[in-house]
C-alpha cells in the first residue's frame, strides 16, 4: 500500500467534512504514499462515479481509496468498487475516515479508534499507539429484487418508518435519528410478517421489525446485531416480534439489552427473506435510504468476501 498512490473522495456536505480535515488527511498520508489526490463530490452518485474510474485504473493502480464523510459517503465508494470489479481482489483497499452523524462503518472496522491513528497504523504497516491495521475482504449484501448492494444493513418495519419521520425533525445528526426513531417507536403498528433464513421459518406473526446485516450498529448508536461479524461469510438477522412493545425498542437496542426478550429472534444465514402475509407492500429501507413501498417481500443475499478493507487488526469486525 506505501508503494501506491491514494485517493481521497471526500463529501463536502458530511457532518464534519471540511477544507482543514482533508489538509490534515492529505499531509498524514503524504507522509507514506507515494501520492495522494483529492476529489471532492458535486452532488449524489459523485462518489460511485469517482469510486468506479478508481477501481478501473491500470496505469497507476490506487494503493486506497480514502472515504471521508458519513456511511451514505462510504456506500457510494463501495457501490463504485462493485460496478467496477464484481469481485474486487485486485482493487484498491477501501479506508473509512469518519466525518459523518453515524459512522457506522467507521465503528465496524475500527472501533473506537481515533481516525489519525488508524490511518498513520494503515499506511506506515506499523503498530500506531498500540493499534495494528489489515486488509480484510468484507461481505457485502445484495437485495434481489433491485439488485442494490447493502453495506451496512436493511430493515423493515420500524427503522423504515422512523425515516419518514426524520423529514419532519427540525435536529441534526444522531439527535435526529434519535428523535425520529422515537417518534415511529410511539406510532409503530407492527405488521403481520415472516421471516425466512435459507428456506427455514424462523418467525411468524406480529412485527415490529426484522434487519438484516451488515453491521452491528445503526445510526451509529443503536447495536442491533451484536453478534454480526463483516468477513464470516453470513448474513445476521433480528426479528423484533409484538412481545416486545416498539416504545421500548430504541433503549433496548443501544446495549444490545433486546436479545432473549420474548419475541426477540436472532439468527445468520446466507438468503434471507422478509415478506408481509396480508400482501400489502413492506416498509423498508437500507442503508438509510427508503425504498419505494411495491414489495410485499424482499430477498437479501450475502456476496461473501467481496470488498478489501483497512481495518483494524487482531479483533472481530461488525
Amino acid at each position: 500500500m506505501r508503494e501506491s498512490p491514494g485517493l481521497i473522495i471526500a463529501n463536502p456536505t458530511a457532518g464534519t467534512v471540511g477544507p482543514d480535515l482533508v489538509a490534515d488527511l492529505v499531509a498524514q498520508c503524504r507522509r507514506f504514499l507515494p501520492d495522494v489526490e483529492v476529489h471532492w463530490t458535486t452532488g449524489r452518485g459523485d462518489a460511485t462515479k469517482a469510486a468506479r474510474e478508481a477501481a478501473e485504473r491500470t496505469a497507476t493502480r490506487l494503493g486506497v481509496v480514502f472515504a471521508v464523510g458519513g456511511d451514505g459517503t462510504v456506500r457510494e465508494v463501495v457501490e463504485g468498487f462493485t460496478a467496477a470489479r464484481p469481485q474486487h481482489r485486485d482493487g484498491p483497499a477501501l479506508m473509512v475516515v469518519p466525518a459523518g452523524t453515524g459512522n457506522s462503518n467507521y465503528l465496524a472496522h475500527w472501533s473506537d479508534c481515533a481516525w489519525p491513528v488508524a490511518v498513520t497504523a494503515a499506511l506506515s504497516g506499523q503498530r500506531s499507539e498500540s493499534v495494528g491495521a489489515e486488509v480484510r475482504m468484507l461481505d457485502l449484501c445484495r437485495l434481489t429484487q433491485t439488485r442494490e448492494i447493502v453495506l451496512l444493513g436493511a430493515c423493515s418495519g420500524l427503522i423504515a418508518e422512523a425515516l419518514v419521520y426524520a423529514r419532519d425533525v427540525p435536529l441534526s445528526g444522531r439527535p435526529r435519528y434519535r428523535e425520529a426513531l422515537a417518534r415511529a417507536a410511539e406510532a409503530n403498528r407492527p405488521y403481520p410478517g415472516r421471516v425466512e433464513v435459507d428456506g427455514v421459518l424462523i418467525h411468524e406473526g406480529p412485527t415490529v421489525l426484522a434487519n438484516v446485516g451488515g453491521g452491528r450498529y445503526r445510526g451509529g448508536q443503536y447495536k442491533i446485531l451484536p453478534r454480526s461479524i463483516l468477513d464470516d461469510g453470513l448474513l445476521d438477522v433480528c426479528v423484533i416480534g409484538a412481545e416486545t412493545r416498539a416504545a421500548d425498542v430504541p433503549e433496548l437496542t443501544r446495549h444490545g439489552a433486546h436479545l432473549g426478550r420474548s419475541g426477540v429472534v436472532y439468527a445468520s444465514g446466507r438468503r434471507i427473506t422478509i415478506s408481509r402475509q396480508d400482501g400489502e407492500p413492506l416498509w423498508f429501507e437500507h442503508d438509510g435510504e427508503l425504498l419505494p413501498r411495491e414489495h410485499a417481500a424482499v430477498t437479501l443475499e450475502v456476496l461473501p468476501g467481496r470488498l478489501p478493507a483497512v481495518c483494524r487488526s487482531g479483533r472481530a469486525l461488525g
